[in-house]
């Protein structure tokens, strides 16, 4: 069975011959697995038998994105697609470096009117990028037999409340979106806009060869919703159920990432098309992968699960393969489930640690 056929039997809720495995992790962390395994990204993830792959996406091919110095403490600024000044990180972390893109600046932070959303300058477009390139990514995994995944970079996900966070700030929008809904409505309107032409086109540059579209918006905290149901119904209901429409209309399904305790939502979430959710994070309140897989499963499919917060960094070898064995045991080998971990392994997880979770899921899965 090729690693596509497995991943869409699972999708499908039947049972493949093993659990179908995705992978993901931290720029710092493929840099030590490089460094310490003197592996490639794509050699480790042969190695292990990674059934998931993504694609690069579309070439970016617009205005040159402006570089500019922080007036406060003189570090380089570079702004991306939404006009959002970014500030790069590098995080010593003793045996390893990680590496992050900051927010530096909100450019609709102060906008106080619809006119000032509709006219702010940096609206992305999806003329933007060169498409032409897609298929032969996908041409590319398909030859492996693997299952082919679109997620785009961290800074362009398919979302709607992430973007917004970047251009207004997560504080301005959550009391926009409580007090000011006309502006709110408006920037989400906009965002909108751009992710339905830029997502129809990847699809239809794909031909058809796109098995997983990851879309990404964090919906909880650790401890609730960012928002009462009843808010996500009014502000972004229709372009999540938008999205899952649009990859479904190409033969694609729907992966959305949110971090958090987004239990209550995970019905709505259902209505609107979504055919799996990551993560499961097992420190999140009510997200449980036993109590999850009992009230859901039958609907939903999960990926995800192993902790990155506790038993990756601070585990043991040991540990780590106690917790991919209860976790395959709380999800099964019936469908519906990808293993996998609760979000990116960070750079300050051992290395044994790695290779003992992706032994385990062979040895459990």
């Amino acid at each position: 069975m090729t690693s596509r056929e497995r991943t869409l039997l699972a999708l499908d809720h039947r049972a493949p011959d093993r659990i179908p495995i995705d992978f993901w992790a931290s720029a710092g962390l493929k840099r030590k697995i490089g460094e310490r395994l003197g592996l490639s990204s794509q050699a480790f993830l042969d190695r292990y038998d990674v059934d998931l792959r993504y694609i690069g996406g579309p070439r970016y091919i617009g205005p040159a994105l402006a570089e500019q110095v922080n007036a406060r403490d003189g570090r380089a600024l570079s702004t991306d697609v939404w006009g959002v000044a970014r500030v790069a990180v590098e995080l010593d972390l003793g045996d390893a470096v990680e590496y992050y893109s900051e927010l530096a600046a909100s450019p609709l932070q102060s906008a106080s009117t619809v006119d000032d959303v509709t006219t702010y300058d940096h609206w992305p477009s999806p003329d933007w990028f060169d498409y032409s390139v897609i298929e032969g990514q996908c041409d590319a995994v398909r030859a492996q037999g693997r299952a082919v995944a679109f997620m785009g970079d961290r800074m362009n996900r398919i979302a709607q409340l992430k973007p917004a966070m970047y251009l207004c700030g997560i504080d301005t929008i959550l009391m926009n979106m409580a007090l000011v809904p006309d502006i709110a409505h408006a920037v989400f309107a906009k965002i909108r806009e751009f992710y339905n032409a830029y997502l129809e086109r990847i699809l239809a540059a794909a031909n058809g060869k796109i098995d997983i579209v990851v879309s990404g918006d964090d919906f909880g905290t650790q401890r609730g919703l960012f928002m009462a149901p009843e808010m996500w119904d009014a502000f972004l209901r229709e372009g999540f159920r938008d999205y899952n429409a649009l990859v479904h209309t190409a033969g694609a399904r729907v992966m959305h990432h949110t971090c958090g305790a987004v239990q209550p939502l995970i019905p709505r979430l259902i209505a609107c098309g979504l055919d799996v959710l990551q993560s499961i994070q097992p420190e999140a309140d009510g997200m449980s992968a036993r109590d999850l897989k009992a009230a859901f499963g039958a609907e939903l499919c999960f990926q995800g699960g192993v902790s990155i917060q506790k038993t990756m960094p601070y585990g043991t070898p040991d540990d780590v393969r106690e917790e991919v064995k209860a976790l395959v045991q709380s999800m099964g080998r019936e469908g519906g489930y990808i293993f996998g971990t609760a979000h990116n392994i960070q750079a300050d997880t051992p290395i044994g640690n790695v290779v003992a979770l992706l032994e385990a899921y062979h040895e459990f899965g």
